[in-house]
């Protein structure tokens, strides 16, 4: 049986892991760009929690922008997917199935664009939300009438532009919310669309009517949504639901959607309260940063590690004792106490009890190897700061991001651990191989160009790293972690 809206009428049918049903009379209050899974297990899952709630109400018209693929799968299924939530939550395992209706129609850009500009200029509109990947917030200069727009700031801008024309000053507030993973996102976006505006020309007045109508946020996405589920796992939670989803995705528990702006944004969007998950502040750069430094810095430490340890997931790792109490010592006794940024410790733990619980999911297979990709970046961008901001505060190596680092060194000069070989993805290899190999961690350490500043004049840094990675080539990772145990 293929999951549509008219499944709940077939009396074989029990919704017994399922959220119940919500109708199909709602109005199209959201303009989204993009179908990825990330928007529909995030925040279209939100807005499906608040229409239960009889909170939102209010349903989502999806844009696909792309050429890539075909809308067959969502007109099959009446736009209804299964959203299975599986992982851990507070040291809990989590197994709930969301059947979401948010979504009421999917428009192909270059084939329904009349449709998206009508969509565009409803009195009903409140809200505009995109994930066009981060290459997608970018300035391409082009006319934005009379055609569809190449970019995604072109299709908003005409859209925009249309609601103008058509609405005028009676058009209402609309708040617009990129969820690109981009620092100042919203900014950013806004930034383009006066840029556009003007290489089109566009009247004064409407220039005015954007400044008062339309507010950009910028925000904060945060889960991690794998896809489709494992063959294996998806012909059980099939067989238990009752039916077949070509839609259905898979997510991890932990949900974070944090959107800036005052209580009038807050008022507008009437989804505060729906979820623990969603946050509407005036400030959300402390979630960026928490995220940054514990999830995304400490990833960036443990991956050389694991790798050297022959480790391939990070499900894994947090099953090795070793490795799972450096992840948890890192976190909590060095990126902590170093974020550079006023956080409060008890939020800090909370959210570092959390990674761990996200980490030790069994259902997602987060490779190492992956998470390597463009290693020295990452690291200059998540933890370099932190290491700059611990010799600050207390003047002294952190000795687990020392650890890191040599681990880090040995994964970037070897490319194979215990007869595995692994593939070095990172713009800087060929540049750090060529560097001085008789000393070569002062040699990396000391490279401005690849860290913004001179880490081997850190009191006591280039030494410890050294140690740790004359230790590692001689004895191997596993007897290195053990002397910081």
């Amino acid at each position: 049986m293929i999951l549509s809206k008219y499944i709940y009428s077939d009396p074989n049918f029990s919704a017994k892991n399922t959220s119940s049903f919500t109708g199909f009379e709602l109005p199209e209050k959201v303009l989204q760009f993009g179908t990825g899974v990330l928007l529909r297990a995030l925040p279209d899952y939100f807005i499906d929690k608040a229409n239960r709630q009889n909170r939102f109400n209010g349903r989502i018209v999806v844009v696909k922008s792309t050429g890539n693929g075909d809308l067959k799968d969502f007109a099959a299924q009446d736009n209804l997917y299964t959203i299975c939530i599986r992982g851990i939550e507070n040291a809990k395992v989590v197994e709930t199935d969301v059947l979401s209706s948010a979504i009421s129609r999917v428009l192909a850009a270059n084939e329904d664009w009349d449709q998206v500009l009508k969509v565009a200029s409803s009195s009903h509109l409140k809200l505009i939300v995109s994930n066009t990947t981060e290459v997608g917030l970018v300035l391409l200069k082009e006319p934005i009438e009379g055609c569809v727009p190449k970019s995604y700031p072109g299709k908003l801008l005409a859209a925009l532009y249309e609601r103008f024309n058509v609405l005028g000053n009676d058009s209402g507030k609309l708040i617009v919310i990129p969820t690109e993973l981009i620092p100042n996102n919203g900014k950013v976006l806004q930034e383009i669309i006066i840029e556009l505006a003007e290489y089109n020309r566009l009247e004064t007045r409407f220039m005015t009517w954007l400044e008062e109508h339309v507010s950009f946020c910028n925000s904060l996405v945060d889960r991690i949504v794998p896809g489709k589920p494992e063959p294996d796992i998806l012909n059980k939670i099939e067989q238990d639901l009752g039916y077949t989803d070509n839609l259905m995705v898979m997510a991890e528990p932990y949900r974070l959607w944090a959107i800036e702006g005052g209580q009038a944004v807050a008022d507008h969007l009437d989804l505060l309260g729906v979820d623990e998950g969603l946050i509407v502040k005036p400030d959300i750069e402390v979630y960026r940063e928490l995220k940054v430094r514990l999830l995304n810095g400490t990833h960036s430490l443990a991956c050389g590690i694991a790798i050297l340890a022959s480790i391939e997931t990070v499900a894994e790792a947090m099953a090795d004792d070793a490795i799972a109490a450096y992840l948890k010592k890192v976190m909590k006794q060095e990126i902590i106490p170093a974020i550079p940024y006023q956080v409060d410790v008890d939020e800090a733990n909370n959210f570092a009890n959390a990674v761990l619980d996200r980490f030790a999911n069994p259902y997602i297979k987060h490779q190492w190897i992956n998470i390597s990709f463009q290693y020295t970046m990452k690291l200059r961008i998540r933890v370099v700061p932190v290491i700059m901001e611990y010799f600050k505060r207390f003047g002294i190596v952190p000795e687990h991001i020392a650890f890191g680092f040599a681990a880090y060194l040995k994964f970037m000069s070897a490319e194979q651990v215990d007869d595995i070989n692994y593939k070095i993805t990172d713009d800087h290899a060929d540049y750090i191989k060529a560097l001085d190999q008789d000393d070569f961690v002062h040699a990396v350490l000391s490279d401005e160009s690849l860290w913004g500043v001179d880490l081997s004049v850190l009191n006591g840094f280039e030494l410890a790293v050294k140690q740790y990675f004359k230790y590692i080539t001689k004895n191997g990772l596993r007897a290195g972690l053990a002397l910081i145990q």
